[in-house]
This record gives C-alpha cells, structure tokens and sequence, in this order.
C-alpha cells in the first residue's frame, strides 16, 4: 500500500463509489478503501434477513412466515431513479448499466385528505383525475400544455413569464390553480421537499416538472426505475467501472488516520502503511470534525404480505405526502417495492417511509404515512443525523459528501457529485466530456 495516488477514496456509499469510478475514467490513479467488508455504507442493501435483525437489534429470529433468509436484499435508504435523470444518465454514458437489470415502478401518487391519487401528469389523466374539480382539471390541463411548450430560448412560448424574474407562485397564480393543485405539483412532479421555492425564479421548477414528464414519457406507468436486487448494486457496479480504469479497490481496512501536513491532505495511514495522495475524497462518518449537523431523517423499513390499499394491487410504488396535508414543514415519502425485485420472499412488500425530522417525537410525525401501509409484520425504525461538509477542500484537499436526504430519488445526490467534482478541478460536471474520456481509453466499442 505505500505508494502514490492522485486520489484516495474513503467510504463505499453511492457518491463515493461514483466518483471514485468518474475519476478513474479521468485517467486519475485511485485507491478506494472502505472499513467495511461491504459496498454501500449507509446506503447498503442487507442480505440475508437475519442481518437486517442484528442490524436493527431486533431480538429473536425471523418467523417462519418470512421465507427464505437470503431471497432478502433490504435497503436502508430508500431510493428510486428517475428514468431520465442524472444517475441513469451517468449510468449510461459510463456503462455500467451492463452490471445492473432495471424494473419501471408501476405508480407514482399523492396523499389528500387521507387518502391517496394516482399523480396525473399529462393532459388526459389531468382531465380524469379524481383530485380536482371540473373547472381546475381544465386550468391544470392548460398549464401543462404551457409546461411542455415552455423553451427559455424562445420568447413566444413563454406566454409572458420571465423564466429569472417570475417565481413560481406568480405562474400557478396566472393559472388561478389552487392551494392542494399547487402541493402535488411542486411535491409530486416537481419534487420539492419544501415550499421555499414558491417565491424563487420559475425556471427550476418548470425544468423539473419537464424531468418527471420526460421520465414518465419513457416508460409510461411511472417515471421511477429501481434495480433488481437492490440499490446496493448501485455502488457495487461503479466500483467495477473504477477497478476496470485502473482502480486500485480494498474492503475491510481499517484507516487508522488522514495524514495531514501544513493544512493539507499528504495521505492515509492504514495497518501501519501510508498511501500517499493529492486529493482525498471521503463520506462524513471519516472526518467527522469537518461537518455540521444539518438535521435528522427518519426512515422506517415495513414488511407486509399485502400491497398498498387503493393502488390496484400494484408490486411498487410511491406516495407523497404533501407537508401542507399533514401540517408540517417536510413531505413524508414512501417507497413501495416487492418480491418482484428480488428483494423480499415471495409475495411479501417492503414499504419505507423516510422524511426529515421536525420534532422530538419522530415516529409520531410518519403515522400518517404507517396508517397507509397497516396491517406491518415487522418494522425496523431509524433516525439518523445529516451532515454537511464545513471544509469545502479549497486549501486542505478533502472533499466530503453530504449524507443523503429523505427524498426517495437520486436527483440531490448527483448534485453533491457534481459539486464534489467541481470543488476538486474547477470545472463544471460535463456528461458529453466524461463519455469522450472513456471511449478515448477503451474506444466506443467497449461492450
């Protein structure tokens, strides 16, 4: 292990594994360690059940009832990708999708008043929808068509808005939609976690609701994919894109210390032995004094041998909860998926609920979303607290991610990536560069 690195990796979770694979596309020499025996970190997949018992320190056995131990491959942290957004997009164009199979998740929907809806996202299921009235089915109907036609680079396909001026309010306003309308559009299609983005320039807004529309129009039933065996595949397969450009991959290592001269990062000391590095990249759990408390996510893993009511027996799916239905200032979400994803014994659902933590009593705060979901066999509840970096890298070279948020896709992960890879060279993220390094060092043919 004494040797040199341009970039040692630290931590096998989603983003680390991302980068360390985007590096090494880069022609950077990396080594990536993890103290783990396992890929995911935090975001693992646990296999066989029993573990996911001693995990949780639940005491006793899984029942019989449960099936096999190792037909179970259990996130932690709940995700799903949207068809066409950044990860599929990285996935793609690095191809590590030959390492992964992908299932479309069958519904996307809203909760209102206690009960749930079918997100309507087009202009015919905007018309059929039973969430709104006669008259604000036509209004909505007209602001997608708006949406869809909206091009920030030609002016009469605006209708007046000013994609840097206009907030968004202004525009659901000049559509006279109303207040549970506005929730599970700016939740549901545009995805949201808060209100906040009411009163900010329109243009976000318009280009992620174009997002989901876009990722619905691939596959039809949901604009969501989710990996067979579980997200833990996720990182595994960036992993291999990294070891296959030179990548330099050790589990189960202990890492005794980051070896910092003058303020900046020289290395890592592990078993007695220095790698040394230029750049360190690494998840918060390795650095801890370099972070800050932003919060706490709860998330909630529910086993059941039943479907969600009301979603037409569906193996998968999302719910939103809308902050405002719920009085609140966070969404609740819940992700739906099945022995159909080779993830759970035949016939059994799990469902998990996450959102961010506003009280002292957490578990009280997801009854709505548990109330959902009842009759549960097994439940596995965790609060964890979210960090942020407050060392950037300018000067000490560590470059640490941000824990993952309550929300249910990978949208906000890939814009820590993007912003990690900034930090580290001063340039923008570009997919089109990455594709032609790649093909450069092994040709467009790679198969």
């Amino acid at each position: 292990m004494n040797e040199d690195y341009d970039i040692i990796v630290l931590g096998t979770g989603l983003t680390e594994c991302i980068m360390s694979g985007i590096m090494s596309v880069s022609g950077k020499k990396v080594l990536h360690m993890d103290r783990n025996s396992y890929y995911g970190a935090e975001s693992a997949s646990i296999t066989p059940l029993e573990d996911l018992y001693k995990h949780f320190n639940i005491p006793g056995s899984p029942s019989e009832s449960m099936g096999k131990g190792k037909d179970w491959n259990v996130d932690l942290i709940p995700k799903f990708l949207m068809a066409n957004g950044q990860l599929v997009r990285m996935l793609l164009i690095t191809q590590v999708t030959r390492y992964l199979d992908f299932k479309v998740i069958e519904g996307s929907y809203v909760y209102k008043k206690g009960a749930i809806y079918k997100v309507p996202s087009t202009e015919g299921e905007a018309l059929q929808s039973s969430l709104m009235g006669l008259f604000e089915k036509r209004r909505f109907k007209k602001f997608l068509v708006f949406i869809t036609n909206f091009d920030k680079n030609n002016p009469q396909s605006m209708e007046d808005v000013d994609p840097h001026k206009t907030t968004m309010r202004e525009v659901f306003k000049k559509f006279d939609l109303g207040q549970e309308v506005i929730d599970f559009t700016g939740h549901s299609l545009a995805l949201y976690r808060t209100d906040e983005y009411l009163d900010l320039p329109c243009l976000d807004a318009i280009n992620k609701i174009k997002l989901y529309r876009e990722s619905l129009a691939r596959y039809g039933n949901s604009p969501y994919l989710y990996p067979l065996y579980g997200l833990g595949e996720l990182p595994q397969g960036f992993a291999r894109l990294s070891a296959l450009y030179g990548g330099t991959q050790m589990l189960n290592k202990p890492i005794d210390e980051i070896v910092i001269e003058n303020g900046k990062v020289v290395g890592v000391k592990s078993e007695g032995e220095i790698a040394r590095c230029k750049q360190l990249i690494c998840d918060p759990s390795y650095i801890t004094e370099r972070n800050t408390k932003v919060g706490q996510v709860i998330r909630v893993i529910c086993i059941m041998s039943h479907p969600i009511k009301n979603t037409k027996d569906i193996n998968s799916c999302q719910i939103i909860i809308p902050q405002n239905q719920v009085n609140r200032k966070h969404d609740i979400y819940v992700c739906m998926i099945s022995y159909a994803h080779k993830v759970a014994a035949q016939g059994k659902y799990i469902a998990i609920i996450s959102t961010t933590v506003e009280t002292s009593d957490p578990e009280r705060e997801i009854k709505p979303a548990l109330d959902l979901l009842e009759p549960v066999e097994q439940k596995f509840v965790s609060i964890s607290d979210q960090y942020a970096p407050t060392d950037l890298g300018s000067n000490s070279q560590i470059f640490i991610s941000r824990s993952f948020d309550a929300t249910t896709h990978f949208e906000t992960t890939c814009d820590d990536i993007k912003d990690i890879y900034k930090r580290m060279t001063g340039r923008e993220f570009d997919f089109a560069e990455m594709e032609h390094k790649k093909n450069d060092i092994f040709g467009d043919t790679e198969s």
